[in-house]
């Protein structure tokens, strides 16, 4: 990996913990803009770079919540959308962070995070939609690329004063997710949030009109995103109460207007060839907009024979499923498993087991028909590690009245596993293996099940499970370690060093990683294309550990040693 520049590092800090970047405030009084300089300065190639470096970074400090059935789920959506949209070349990567603050925002190399309080909050996956079909229009029409040059004017200042925070934290013996340190990002934070707070209003409304426009192409409820902001914007009225306003609205203000606006995109979506009216900013108090013609092309739903009309791919062999999460019920233009989503990341996402089981307490009280089979496989995945033998009956009776829901069969599998009927697990996930070869959550839940059984063929055969997923998985930290566990267990332990550094160096720990791998090299019988693949990797990392030291920042547990 090429070393950033000392000032590129700090724009890396500058979008990282800002939203979708903004425009210079005359920008919204000019004609639209046909380049960037900020484009020459960072290119596609470092934005990738520097997004993978804000991702690891969010990890260290342990704000991601990196479950493999979430995130599937989450990367799905994206990927429909991003099919849809202007740019759809574009790659994404989408990413869920366990806070329950109301938040979502896009930085470079089309890296998106969503907060697990958005998910928690919507009604619906359409809602969660707009929102993800908002924050890649920033992408698209590279919002954040042109906030560079403001962020060099006036954020580099506030950046360096955070890192020197940082740093002295690290200095005074605290970790690296520490009080100190935290204080210092959201401090910042603050700072430069309410700096852009000003400057991003024309591109709010611009990424409004593209994602309802991308919501129509996709298939999803154009109505959504109206709805979303008006619910987001009743929230603030109980500020003057003391409730906070939900950070989702700091960084993208809602108005009327803007509410008023969508709503009357989202009516003229339904026809294919609209008058759409944008405003774009003020001057001396009066509105200025733009008037433009919307086209709509929803995506042509292709016509089966009636013997293949009921099948998920008619290109497969019966009774093969590929990627086939929940039940047989599936809204028109969503995926059919927000509820399942969204209850696996309340159980995942609570501070304490105790205060997630109060959360489905107050559901179920809430309810005049009780728990439903969503909030029932939540509160069995809270309970999944006390009560084992117990959520088995809750979860196969679950699996009884939707026998196809993958959610419920692989929690069920693992805790017939932690109950100790590993040969029941062993079973189940090799069938569900079978009905969905190479499906990421499935091998990474059997090879979980394996590894913890500790011995030697478990081990074995978690590898077998893991290796068709190897090539694709270089950027995937839960795969790394259970890939480095696995392969301990076999007796592999060269190949288990490699992806322990690997998942160090994911995790935000590049200098733990470079260390690890110096120290496996000099191992004596590691052949050719080990030693080539180490040397390689070190290669790659040690640039991104000379420039942090260059910063003055250092792991700190590797400083007590």
């Amino acid at each position: 990996m090429p070393a950033p520049r000392p000032l590129a590092a700090a724009l890396l800090l500058t979008l990282m913990l800002a939203p979708a970047g903004p425009a210079p405030a005359q920008d919204s009084l000019r004609l639209p803009d046909i380049g960037s300089s900020a484009g020459e300065l960072l290119t596609p190639a470092r934005q990738e770079e520097y997004g993978g470096m804000m991702l690891r970074e969010l990890r260290n400090y342990g704000y991601l919540l990196d479950d493999p059935l979430i995130d599937d789920w989450l990367q799905a959506l994206g990927d429909r959308l991003g099919a849809y949209s202007d740019r759809p070349e574009q790659r994404y990567t989408l990413f869920m962070l366990r806070d329950r603050q109301i938040n979502a925002f896009a930085t470079l190399g089309g890296y998106i995070g969503v907060n697990a309080g958005l998910v928690l909050t919507a009604e619906r996956e359409d809602e969660v939609a707009a929102v993800l079909a908002h924050e890649m229009a920033h992408v698209t029409q590279q919002h954040v690329l042109r906030g560079v040059e403001r962020a060099q004017r006036d954020q580099i200042p506030i950046l360096l004063g955070m890192l020197a925070a940082v740093v002295a934290a690290q200095a005074a013996g605290g970790s690296s997710s520490g009080d100190a340190s935290q204080a210092a990002i959201i401090s910042a934070m603050g700072l430069m949030q309410q700096n852009q707070i000003n400057y991003t209003r024309a591109n709010e409304h611009e990424a409004d009109r593209l994602g309802i426009r991308a919501l129509a192409r996709s298939g999803y409820d154009v109505d959504a995103m109206a709805d979303f902001f008006a619910r987001m914007s009743f929230a603030t009225r109980g500020n003057s109460g003391g409730y906070s306003v939900p950070e989702y609205l700091r960084t993208h203000p809602v108005n009327t207007t803007r509410i008023a606006e969508a709503k009357q995109r989202a009516d003229q979506m339904r026809g294919r060839s609209v008058t759409a009216t944008t405003t774009v900013g003020e001057v001396d108090g009066e509105t200025v907009s733009r008037v433009e013609r919307v086209v709509a092309e929803p995506p042509a739903q292709p016509q089966l024979p009636p013997l293949l009309a009921g099948r998920g791919n008619p290109l497969l062999p019966a009774g093969l499923e590929l990627a086939s999460l929940g039940g047989s019920a599936r809204p028109s233009g969503a995926t059919g498993h927000f509820e399942w989503a969204r209850e696996r990341l309340r159980a995942l996402s609570a501070t304490t087991t105790d205060a997630a089981v109060r959360e489905y307490e107050a559901l179920r009280r809430a309810s005049p028909s009780g728990l439903s089979p969503a909030q029932r496989y939540g509160l069995a995945v809270v309970r999944l590690s006390s009560e084992p033998a117990a959520v088995a009956g809750e979860l196969r009776q679950l699996l009884e009245e939707d026998p196809q829901n993958l959610w419920v069969a692989l929690a069920l599998a693992e805790a017939e596993a932690q109950a100790g009927r590993t040969a029941e697990a062993n079973a189940r996930l090799d069938q569900l293996l079978q009905r969905h070869p190479g499906h990421r959550a499935v091998v990474l839940t059997y090879a979980r099940v394996l590894v913890a059984q500790g011995n030697e063929a478990a081990g074995k055969r978690a590898q077998e499970v893991l290796r068709p997923l190897l090539a694709r998985s270089g950027n995937d930290p839960v795969f790394q370690r259970t890939f480095a566990r696995a392969c301990e267990l076999a007796g592999d332990s060269a190949r288990a060093g490699e992806a322990y550094a690997e998942a160090a160096f994911l995790n935000g720990r590049p200098e733990q990683a470079l260390i690890q791998l110096e120290t496996l090299k000099k191992r004596g019988d590691l052949d050719y294309v080990a030693r080539a693949r180490i040397d390689a990797r070190i290669a790659a990392i040690t640039p991104t550990v000379l420039e942090l030291r260059r910063q003055g920042v250092r792991d700190p547990d590797m400083q007590r040693r």
